[in-house]
């Protein structure tokens, strides 16, 4: 087989559920920031079910939020609405099993995703450092959710009780809906469940738009150990080599290879803006460390990096030249590219990319920008743990 042979299979090999159809026109797009914005919004989705709910997420907590989120789901479960939920065993470690157990009793059905339990029946030593890194919501084949939002109280505003962690998440009414559900349904025959029916009634476009959106093209794209595993890494180079004007990267846990790094000092060196936010209070110490060891290295070559420091920073996004824009669960590191089960959507509109734009000054504006000169003086405690925190990079 010859090497464009060869290309062409893999590429068909790693096609995603429904990227035949590439990018879907005609969905009404809704950024939602934070789990102030987020919480309310799912819940409400939740609520209006008919037919069918799917969820697939990272961190479930059996804290007050995620309560909120279980009694809502056992409701509509109770109702004859078929509800679905997967929940990954390292993500969700510690939480109350009784949560999940009245989801069971109410109905619902729930497997866990890799669990961390030698004598569970799924339980591989081999699968242990493979994660659903997830977050998908989908409702009635009709609304979806996703982004970097677990259902936790950390991600809930202070006022609420919560953290008020910085995160980013988005609303997709329309036909981009189903291609997050055909992810879910991947992750759901892995698992053993039961066979999911094609939803009938559900509305095929949006019933409401958000007066500042116009209708987007919408693109699912899923990421696993092995299907599809450039998907989401393979579209950010893309479109980094093809930027213009700027590219706007936010992402929590930014330990970036060195084919990326070097796309983002040919972008500087063509020209274009080329700005990065990440986590100057991470929940994980040692990827921020890791994370500062490259520092020298982006800014040396013209990239700016700038640390939000109000709380922890958990979003991960990008916006490039005003038009194409990506939200989802994907960091730029070694674990997202390799071991995890990911998802991000890929927007192409004007309109979404500048309020994605000017969410991005905004943060960038509350952020401590890094430089260069200070940079270098920093304590030898530090240099010594971002070598080593790097050297450790693909496990973290």
């Amino acid at each position: 087989m010859s090497g464009l042979a060869l290309r062409r299979f893999f590429l068909r090999k790693n096609r995603a559920p429904g990227e035949r159809d590439m990018t879907v026109a005609g969905n009404a797009v809704t950024l939602l920031k934070d789990g102030a914005q987020a919480f309310p919004s799912m819940l409400a989705a939740i609520a209006e079910a008919r037919v069918e709910v799917l969820l697939e997420m990272y961190w479930f907590q059996s804290d007050l939020v995620g309560e909120r989120f279980a009694a809502a789901l056992a409701e509509r479960a109770r109702a004859g609405v078929r509800v679905c939920v997967i929940y990954d065993g390292v993500g969700s470690l510690g939480v109350d099993g009784a949560m999940f157990d009245g989801l069971r009793a109410a109905g619902a059905e729930v497997f866990e995703y890799h669990p961390v339990a030698p004598w569970a029946n799924r339980w591989r030593i081999g699968t242990l450092n493979n994660r659903d890194h997830r977050k998908i919501i989908v409702v009635d084949d009709a609304v979806a959710f996703t982004g970097g939002i677990n259902i936790g109280l950390p991600w809930a505003p202070e006022r609420d009780g919560g953290e008020g962690w910085r995160d980013d998440a988005v609303r997709i009414e329309g036909p981009a809906a189903a291609q997050l559900r055909a992810v879910f349904l991947d992750s759901w025959r892995e698992l053993g469940g039961s066979p999911c029916p094609p939803v009938h009634g559900a509305p095929a476009a949006p019933t409401e738009v958000a007066p500042a959106a116009a209708l987007q093209a919408v693109r699912a794209l899923p990421s696993g150990r092995w299907r599809n595993r450039t998907l989401i890494r393979s579209a950010y180079l893309d479109q980094i080599r093809r930027a213009k004007r700027y590219v706007y990267i936010a992402n929590s846990y930014f330990i970036p290879d060195r084919v990326v790094r070097h796309a983002l000092a040919d972008a500087v060196a063509r020209g274009v803006d080329v700005r990065v936010l990440v986590a100057g209070k991470s929940d994980v110490r040692a990827v921020y460390y890791a994370s500062r060891f490259l520092y020298g290295w982006l800014l040396g070559r013209g990239i700016s990096i700038y640390e939000w420091t109000k709380s922890v920073f958990h979003a991960k996004s990008a916006v490039i030249d005003g038009q194409w824009s990506t939200i989802g669960s994907f960091n730029l590191d070694n674990r997202s590219w390799r071991l995890n089960l990911e998802i991000n959507v890929t927007i192409d509109g004007a309109e979404v990319a500048e309020a994605m734009h000017a969410r991005f000054l905004a943060d960038a504006g509350q952020s401590n920008k890094v430089e260069l000169a200070q940079f270098r003086f920093r304590s030898l405690q530090e240099r010594l743990s971002e070598v080593f925190y790097y050297l450790f990079r693909r496990l973290l």
